[in-house]
């Protein structure tokens, strides 16, 4: 079964509570790669919502506060680098082509 909120389809567990709650999780949890200015400034912000959110929807004002105190979300760092594949060789395939440069 799909889990479709408003017009967008929900993949993962996170994505649907985002879409069903109305709450951005990142806003709440942060990011593993915030600078202090940006964990000031989403603090800011996510303490903001949280308290208009205390008064229409306690519920969801819960949760969220509950999100105030995990840890930051994981973020793949995105610097261009592909990562490390191990390449394995055989060990015939070594001998085999020593014995051809020699």
């Amino acid at each position: 079964m799909k889990n479709i909120v408003a017009g967008h389809e929900a993949v993962t567990a996170a994505e649907f509570t985002e879409l069903a709650l109305g709450i951005d999780l990142e806003l709440f949890t942060g990011s593993a790669t915030e600078s202090a200015m940006e964990r000031a400034a989403r603090l800011d912000v996510a303490h903001e919502v949280l308290t208009e959110l205390r008064e229409s929807d306690p519920e969801t004002a819960a949760y969220a506060e509950s999100l105030l105190r995990t840890l930051p979300l994981k973020t793949r760092q995105s610097d261009g680098r592909r990562p490390r594949r191990a390449v394995r060789r055989s060990v015939k395939g070594r001998a085999a082509g020593s014995a051809v440069a020699a």
